[in-house]
Order: structure tokens, then sequence, then C-alpha cells
């Protein structure tokens, strides 16, 4: 695996995700208590053996260079290769906001030209997974393909109008691909991460961008499995996924994590996921608190009632609060009386005395950072 690099470009549409995702990246989005989306990408790269990895930012990454900050919890802060966060390079024609995957390549091919590794794993930042990759890169190399394509067969990855869908025949090479159909005809869903020849994603990246193309699913794997010009086939990832594209699909993820079976199939001991480690007090629990199945983190001081809630790091519940259904970021307050359910809170958020607040599940309230109710 020594012979292989990983690339994240993490500059994916954040619209949807509204005020959570107004000062961070969806790469820096606060997961399950303690983690953070990067963290499942770059772990898994790590474990497959890669030991240079380099992160491509598009814009509001401030928060995502501090939390990755020198790769030390990741063992990537070597004399050689290591972590490599590559911010957007401002000129008055680039503002920073990269037209497409494409264009964020070329902007970095100093990275590519510089990076010793004959193969590379590309892969987007907004999917969580725990994948072997480096059983995708012998089966990459076992079958002599130019490009292999990570899917799933998973239903619930499926989007209209969002997301690439591949035809695969018996032999796994990819047939055809709809990027971003209506309502998609294929069940096999690419999951943004694929493994190339540096050299030749180099040499298709330059030529689509010289041609005024900006997407890689539309531009270059469409139009090479349309010419037959390259091989491409696709390995199954069967593990679970999400995708983290939505306020539903945010909240969904963190809800589910809190089933047992759930967080067993993500967090392996085979496969473990990193993070950046902050020394806190352990959690504190008074003595008429009631707590039912929900992720506490270090730092919390629980006296109300919470049930099936995840909170971060210093979150404080008062007595007489009752949380339910929620997730709570970091120092995040529920004061005396308080009652809250379907509710996302993002850091430093402050549900005053008795305030109540009920939001539907399919569509969870959602209070920005710094926020007081």
């Amino acid at each position: 695996m020594k012979e292989i690099m990983g690339l994240i470009y993490t500059g994916e549409n954040d619209a949807r995700l509204r005020e959570l995702t107004v000062t961070r990246a969806i790469a820096a989005m606060p997961v399950a208590g303690r983690y953070r989306v990067i963290d499942f990408l770059v772990s898994s790269m790590v474990n497959g053996g890669m030991k240079n990895i380099g992160v491509i930012t598009q814009k509001n990454y401030h928060s995502l260079m501090d939390h990755l900050g020198s790769g030390k919890e990741w063992d990537l802060h070597g004399k050689n290769d290591g972590l490599h966060i590559l911010p957007p390079f401002l000129t008055r024609e680039n503002v920073g906001l990269y037209p497409g995957l494409l264009d964020a390549l070329r902007s970095n091919s100093n990275f590519l030209v510089r990076s010793k590794q004959e193969y590379l794993v590309l892969s987007n930042s907004n999917i969580i997974y725990n994948a072997h990759l480096d059983e995708l890169f012998r089966y990459y190399k076992d079958t002599g393909a130019d490009i292999t394509l990570l899917y799933t067969k998973d239903p619930d990855m499926k989007r209209d109008e969002f997301g690439t869908y591949l035809a695969i025949d018996k032999t796994e090479i990819v047939t055809d691909i709809e990027v971003e159909p209506t309502h998609p005809s294929y069940d096999n869903t690419y999951m943004q991460v694929m493994v190339i020849r540096r050299e030749l994603l180099k040499e298709l990246v330059d030529k689509a961008v010289s041609h005024g193309q900006h997407s890689m699913d539309r531009d270059i794997l469409l139009r090479l499995v349309q010419d037959k010009t390259a091989k491409i086939n696709a390995f199954e990832y069967k593990g679970k996924c999400w995708q983290i594209d939505s306020v539903q699909s945010y909240f969904r993820f963190n809800m589910e994590i809190l089933d047992p079976k759930m967080r067993k199939g993500l967090f392996r001991d085979e496969l473990p996921v990193f993070t950046k480690v902050r020394d806190e007090m352990p959690a504190y629990y008074g003595d008429d608190c009631t707590v039912i199945n929900s992720l506490v983190a270090d730092g919390c001081q629980i006296e109300g009632t919470v049930e099936n809630s995840v909170l971060f790091r210093g979150v404080k519940i008062a007595p007489g609060a009752h949380v339910k259904n929620c997730i709570i970021m970091q120092d995040g307050q529920v004061h005396e009386g308080a009652y809250i359910e379907n509710c996302i809170l993002d850091k430093q958020s402050v549900i005053k005395r008795n305030a109540k607040l009920i939001g539907p599940e399919a569509y969870p309230i959602v209070i920005g950072k710094d926020v007081v109710i």
C-alpha cells in the first residue's frame, strides 16, 4: 500500500444543510457525539495503509483545518508524506469556489506532481463509511482496470435528481452511468470513491478542464464508459453507509447510530476510527437525572432527562429539563423546565427556562450557533 495515496475533496454543495454549514464544511460536521464526518474517510485511508493524504478545501474550511491539525491523531505527521491540507488558491478569477471537482484537481495539480505514489484513491467527503480500502485496491490491481469505482446497493443512498448510479454487468464492468437522474434506473449508487493511476488522473483532468468541463462524473466517467476508451469496473461496499446531504439525512444518521447494531457495524475493531482527542472531565450525572439510550460525551452535566439523544462535549442539561430525540453540539445548554424534541442545536446555543420546542421527526428544528431561545 506504499504505492497508493489518498485525496479527499470537501467542496460539495451544502445548501440543503442550511444553518449547520454556514461556518463549516460538510466534512467538519460533528457526528456521533465526538467525531467529524471526515474522521471516517481519513481513518479508512490510514487503515488501508496510506501515508500520503491530501484534503482539498473550499469555503468555510477553518473548522476543518482546526480539527485535522498536523494529522497527529491519524499518525500522519511524519517527515515524509503525511496529511496535506490544500486550501483554495485565491486570485481575481478564482474566489475560492470551484465550479466542480475537475477545477479543484487542476488547481491542486502541484500536489499530484509532487506526490510519489503511482496510484490514488479519490473520494468526496459527504458519505460516512468504514471500508477496507486495501481490498478495493487489490481488486483494482487484480482486475487490471483503468478505474475502479466503489458502489453500494443500499436503497437509502438513492436520491431523486441527485447522485450517480451505475449499470454493471456480471463481470463488474460499468456499462452505463446516470448522473443526477430524475428517478434513478439503477440500484447501484456510486459512493464517489475511485481508484486510478495518478498519471492517468492528471491527464484526464488537464484534457477536460481545457475543454471547459467541470464534472468528474458527467464529463469524464460517463464519456469514458460511452466511448469505451477505458476499462472501468466497480467494487461493491457491503457495509452500511450514510450520505450527509441534508438536515434530514444528518439527523437520521445520528439517530440510527444510537442503535448498538448500527454502531457495531460502523465502529469495527479491525477498522478503528480516529479523531482529535480533547482532554475533558468525565460526564457528570446528577442524583435525579434520567438518561435513556443516548450518547453522552465527556464534560457533559446531566441533571434532567435525556432520551434517544446525542450530546457533544460540555453540554449542560439543567434539573427539570427534558431532551428527547435531539442532537446538541458542543457547550449547548438546556435550562430548567425546558422541553425540546426532534431538535438540532449547534454549538453554544441556549434554550432558556421553560421554553418548549417540538419539531416533526421528518423535519427537525435547527437552532444555529450561539442562538439563545
